[in-house]
């Protein structure tokens, strides 16, 4: 049968995707080009950056994307940008940066003209680098296109190049035992593609670290562990749920031009995590875990508390629910 001219130009699209692909792969730099790099504890080192984009549900035109920088060591929010933006390209499997690296970009963009001081020297990216299937994930062509180190960290494997999650990479994973023990992704082609990483010793998964540009694969792995107060490395889980630390509308506290307000879309559930109305990002409901753990806070981008509120804090935008009986949330 043959194709019809709609699918004779997605075919046609995809093809320029590689093409594009395969010119960009060509500036990947593989090994540390930084100072900080080439020391143990990464002396050089103080601003590190995560990025990441949350689609609202039920709608996939639509993303906020997000970009923190947090110092280093000490891992505290310096800087944060979370805004709505459109998203054009549809979600092809290999070809995600051509959905989500131009806002990404941007969001870098704005941080060096507006606060050039807090630019990151290293970017965490919630995808693969060079685990994919033409060694050019998006933190490979976030690189590229940024000219920052950069680092991919994903959390479930992508199987290319003969790598699948059978029973060996399995037992392979059972016998990382402790905080900081890794061992190499290497395909059917001879290549280490990356590094799986037990990233803490209160969670058995693993992460998938692999080098996405101007870092080695070894200091990739030794950053990201250093970045890891929990699973997930602090750049990337506080760009996932800014309440986790940060502040939800950027580093000075007050909503800007494009940016999120607290409930249109970053909705809190109320003080047991139980999602409400309103309740309508992707990223909200991958922030019920966080808020559902004893001692933390329920609300994904602040601290509900039930007492009488200070002068000028916000009401606005709370679920009902949050809190006890009777009393007035408010967010600090």
């Amino acid at each position: 049968m043959a194709a019809s001219p709609a699918q004779r130009r997605r075919w046609e699209r995809y093809r320029g995707w590689e093409r594009e692909q395969a010119r960009l792969r060509a500036s990947v730099l593989e090994e540390d080009t930084e100072p900080w790099q080439k020391e143990p504890q990464f002396p050089g080192l103080h601003r590190v950056g995560g990025v990441d984009l949350s689609y609202c549900k039920g709608d996939e035109s639509r993303a906020c994307a997000s970009l923190v920088v947090l110092s280093y060591p000490d891992l505290e929010v310096l800087y944060q940008d979370c805004r709505m933006v459109p998203v054009t390209a549809p979600y092809v499997a290999g070809f995600l940066a051509f959905r989500e690296v131009p806002v990404l970009v941007e969001a870098v963009q704005r941080l060096q003209q507006e606060e050039p001081q807090l630019q990151p020297q290293v970017l965490l990216v919630d995808g693969n680098g060079l685990l994919h299937p033409r060694e050019f994930g998006i933190a490979c062509h976030l690189g590229v296109l940024t000219d920052l180190p950069c680092i991919g960290v994903a959390k479930n494997l992508l199987h290319v190049d003969g790598l699948v999650r059978d029973e060996l990479h399995k037992e392979q994973v059972r016998s990382l035992q402790r905080s900081g023990e890794a061992f190499p992704l290497t395909g059917t082609s001879g290549k280490v593609l990356g590094m799986v990483l037990r990233s803490h010793s209160n969670s058995s998964r693993p992460l998938y670290v692999s080098v996405g540009h101007r870092v080695s694969l070894g200091t990739a792995v030794s950053l990201v562990r250093a970045c890891c107060r929990f699973r997930i490395p602090e750049p990337i889980r506080q760009v996932r749920h800014p309440g986790a630390g940060g502040h939800p509308w950027g580093r000075y506290g007050t909503p800007g031009a494009g940016m999120v307000p607290l409930g249109q879309v970053w909705h809190p559930w109320g003080r047991y995590g139980t999602p409400g109305a309103g309740s309508s990002c992707r990223a909200a409901v991958d922030a019920r875990a966080l808020a559902a753990r004893p001692g933390r806070s329920a609300a994904p981008l602040g601290r509900c508390r039930t007492e009488q509120p200070p002068a000028g804090a916000s009401t606005a935008s709370l679920s009902p629910g949050c809190g006890s009986a009777g009393a007035q949330p408010w967010l600090v």
